[in-house]
């Protein structure tokens, strides 16, 4: 049993702790990352994290959910911080990001494909950095001789020419909507979504001026209004499928979303079917074991056969 426990919530962060004798374990949540979804509470195995839903006066934006984690609950396996699509939970093990459940293969990593093409970013361009609706881009522009520039849009575009261009993203809080490849210049970004799925809004079943799911969705364009029928639509090509604008929706029916794939490292583990099950359906947890049934049987083949690396 841990000899100290805490649980601390201000406006920026809810912190979980356990102390223990050599061992300090600690859950941080960041309220500024965090967008309310569904994925850490639905993963969660032992049931520890809650939503709450805000209230709103007429006329107010909707708010997106908080989320509330019972320390009673809770045992810090870490799986709440890896299936976070933005990264706003962190585990910690004595101070290191250690997480039990990766240590153990008992449990997969996220795969973000975010991949950055520098030598096709236009001189003349500085549009890169405003398409993230998150702001996980920063352009720097270096001299030839490896010198930062500070202000760039004071240039002259023909003093441009002979920069370099540095794109780092935050892979970390990325939840990869895509939104960047296609606002940067051309072939600059690609982007791989890691979570797949379906989501559709029934306009007939929305109530009246209802635009709750539009207030919370995080990623800019996934959702919009029309001003022909006065409704949300949403356009599934930048939908990251986290849940967000579903927790809020005030009608159940009107707002249908699946999950229907998750990119991820390989495991071999029952963890992640139960997590999977939750997040997605029966029927994906199927698809994905006989997937690995497929895989496992092709390399049975090539080991007898000798195919392997051939």
């Amino acid at each position: 049993m841990p000899l100290k426990t805490t649980k601390k919530s201000t406006q920026e962060a809810l912190t979980l702790e356990w102390v223990l004798h050599v061992k300090n374990y600690k859950l941080n949540l960041d309220k500024n990352l965090c967008v309310g979804c569904q994925i850490c509470a639905l993963a969660c195995p032992k049931e520890a994290i809650k939503l709450e839903k805000q209230p709103k006066t007429q006329g107010e934006k909707a708010k997106r959910a908080k989320v509330d984690i019972d320390l009673a609950k809770c045992n810090f396996c870490g799986i709440c911080d890896i299936l976070c699509p933005y990264g706003a939970i962190k585990v910690t093990l004595n101070g290191q990001h250690v997480l039990s459940v990766v240590e153990k293969e008992s449990f997969p990593q996220l795969i973000r494909d975010i991949q950055a093409d520098s030598s096709k970013y236009p001189s003349e361009s500085l549009k890169c950095e405003d398409a993230c609706p998150l702001n996980l881009i920063k352009i720097t522009w270096l001299t030839p001789d490896g010198k930062k520039v500070e202000n760039v849009k004071k240039l002259p575009k023909k003093e441009r020419k002979d920069l370099q261009v540095k794109i780092d993203v935050d892979k970390e809080h990325c939840p990869c909507c895509r939104i960047c490849e296609f606002k940067c210049p051309e072939g600059v970004m690609r982007v791989k979504k890691f979570i797949h799925g379906k989501i559709v809004i029934y306009p007939e079943k929305c109530p009246e001026g209802c635009t709750d799911c539009l207030d919370v969705c995080p990623i800019t364009g996934a959702l919009y209004y029309s001003d022909a029928d006065k409704k949300v639509h949403v356009d599934e090509m930048f939908c990251v499928y986290c849940g967000a604008c579903k927790v809020v929706c005030p009608v159940e029916e009107a707002l249908e979303l699946k999950r229907t794939k998750i990119i991820h490292t390989p495991v071999r583990s029952g963890a992640w079917n139960k997590a999977l099950e939750k997040l997605a359906s029966p029927i994906e947890v199927t698809k994905e074991l006989k997937a690995k049934g497929s895989r496992k049987g092709m390399e049975s083949v090539e080991k007898r056969l000798g195919w392997k690396g051939v």
